[in-house]
């Protein structure tokens, strides 16, 4: 029997959509002519859900099975990485994540979905899966000092009426750790590992950042979202993980494809100065990533935020047709669109937020490391590198711009005379 190894539960310790919306080329359009077939989703087949089971609270040990993580350490990476040992916990936890969100996404129920105050929509699903994360990389990491910087609180959790939806989120995440671990967490337990993802970051330490549903919004749709986590080390983002449930294997590009159970699910990943991989989330097989090496603009496409109230798709467009692309808009959700940049399913990437919304480092620490990673380049509207060492939120120059090396030149300037542009016509 694995020996026991106990957690201490006061320092226990997320993930969101591909939605393309293209041509059959998958690309954006340079002119204001709309795209020959109507923007539509990816809707791709998903894992059976588990049976649930409610089980004792108690969780008095933390004891893995003689099973390991399907999430094994990359042997195409150097064994030198000082981050080895992180980034297999965070495969590990990313992994398990993306499983109880699967689960949760086959079977929604209405009763599932809650808003927040600031009304956007929270799932059991995402509650699960900042639980799963906090014990996993808890169990895993058990000498380190833990701080999660992380969306959900359990604060609505803990009202009268809330009892039936956090029973639900203990059977989840049970029935989701029970696959790789002898244990058992009770209601209060949950509670805690979710509460200790309230961290404020900072420029000092070492701190996780997790997003446990990126793109809760697809993820209802039935859509794109990732689990996405990172690791901050003095301020810099040193290790990202991106787990897709429903990204492709392959290109996006094409949105006609069909795809198999067995052709679906990305697991994405990279530390610094190692480079960015991919493996299905099904078995360990990995390669490694590039981003496109299209230096031409007329031939990059485009990714943007699915949701219009994400980002302004008016002054992206009005920056295609400054650049010259040609093909319309592979709007997608979630940081599903690092990820599919990352590997060269397109070439640019932009995001700007509606005036007063400020940026969470949570939406973008994982993606812009598997870019960086990758070949690529993430900045903001000013040409300034993502600083994530401010704490809870990112101070942005309008907006982030990510793509390849040769393409940042031209495509800086075409942000920066559209937005001028953009501003003089409000005069």
């Amino acid at each position: 029997m694995a020996c026991r190894a106990a957690i201490s539960l006061p320092f226990l310790c997320l993930a969101r959509t591909l939605k393309p919306s293209a041509s059959a080329s998958g690309r954006i359009s340079s002119g204001s002519a709309p795209p020959s077939k109507p923007y539509r989703p990816l809707r791709h087949l998903l894992l059976a859900p588990s049976r649930f089971r409610f089980l004792p609270p108690s969780f008095s040990h933390f004891r893995p099975c003689s099973r390991g993580c399907s999430a094994s350490p990359v042997a195409a990476m150097s064994s030198s990485s000082s981050y080895q040992k992180e980034l297999a916990a965070a495969k590990k936890a990313a992994s398990l994540a993306a499983r109880l969100c699967q689960t949760v996404q086959k079977a929604i129920l209405k009763s599932d979905v809650h808003s927040k105050a600031d009304k956007s929509p929270v799932t059991v699903a995402d509650y699960g899966s900042q639980a799963i994360v906090s014990l996993v990389l808890n169990k895993e990491l058990p000498s380190e000092s833990f701080s999660l910087v992380a969306e959900e609180d359990s604060a609505d959790l803990q009202k009268d009426d809330a009892q039936e939806t956090l029973e639900r989120i203990t059977a989840l995440v049970n029935d989701t750790l029970s696959s790789e671990y002898n244990t058992v967490v009770s209601d209060k337990d949950v509670l805690a590992a979710i509460d200790t993802g309230k961290s404020e970051g900072g420029p000092h330490g070492r701190h996780w950042v997790l997003d446990p549903i990126d793109g809760t919004k697809g993820f209802l749709r039935g859509d794109q979202y990732a689990i996405a986590l990172a690791l901050l080390d003095e301020g810099k983002v040193v290790l990202g993980v991106l787990a897709c449930p429903n990204l492709p294997l392959t290109s996006i590009a094409n949105v006609d494809a069909h795809y198999s159970e067995n052709q679906i699910g990305c697991l994405l990943y990279a530390t610094t100065g190692e480079g960015a991989y991919l493996q299905s989330l099904n078995d360990s097989s990995t390669v490694k990533i590039n981003v496109s090496t299209v230096d031409n603009p007329a031939d990059a496409s485009f990714f943007e935020s699915y949701e219009a109230a994400h980002s302004l798709h008016d002054l992206s467009k009005a920056i295609a047709e400054k650049l010259g692309v040609q093909a319309p808009p592979v709007r997608i959700d979630s940081q599903a669109k690092y990820g599919a940049l990352a590997r060269g399913d397109g070439a640019i990437y932009l995001r700007f937020p509606h005036k007063g919304y400020r940026e969470k480092i949570w939406d973008h620490a994982a993606g812009s490391i598997v870019v960086t990673e990758a070949g690529g380049i993430a900045t903001d509207a000013a040409g300034n590198h993502l600083d994530f060492s401010k704490g809870r939120h990112l101070d942005l120059d309008t907006g982030i711009i990510v793509t390849n090396k040769k393409l940042m030149p031209a495509l800086l300037n075409a942000v920066q005379e559209s937005i001028k542009a953009q501003s003089a016509s409000h005069l």
